[in-house]
């Protein structure tokens, strides 16, 4: 028995820059600060961007966690790890294997 499941898409918004940083690998690392509306209430969330200045190169993910410290924790991570931008969706799901 399977069925479609259909989720409202929700969209972060009122972001700002709440860290970053420029690595010596030319990758800025962002820590964004967003309001996202979650059942009925507006929550604040936080997101990781990561952006190759010589190639443009972009990628993020806008609701990371709810809990600033993990943001931090994680793009420090990533800053050490030197995760280009392709990667920082393997290094969450690496994180989250450490965190949980």
């Amino acid at each position: 028995m399977f069925g479609i499941i259909r989720k409202k898409r929700q969209e972060v918004r009122d972001r700002t820059v709440y860290m970053e940083v420029c690595a010596d690998n030319k990758v800025s690392y962002r820590v964004i600060a967003g309001r996202l509306f979650a059942g009925g209430d507006d929550v604040i969330t936080y997101g990781i961007e990561a952006q190759d200045l010589s190639t443009g190169e972009y990628e993020s993910i806008p609701d990371f966690s709810r809990d600033i410290e993990d943001a931090v924790d994680f793009a420090e991570m990533l800053i050490t790890s030197r995760t280009r931008p392709e990667g920082i969706y393997s290094r969450a799901l690496s994180y989250l294997c450490v965190s949980i």
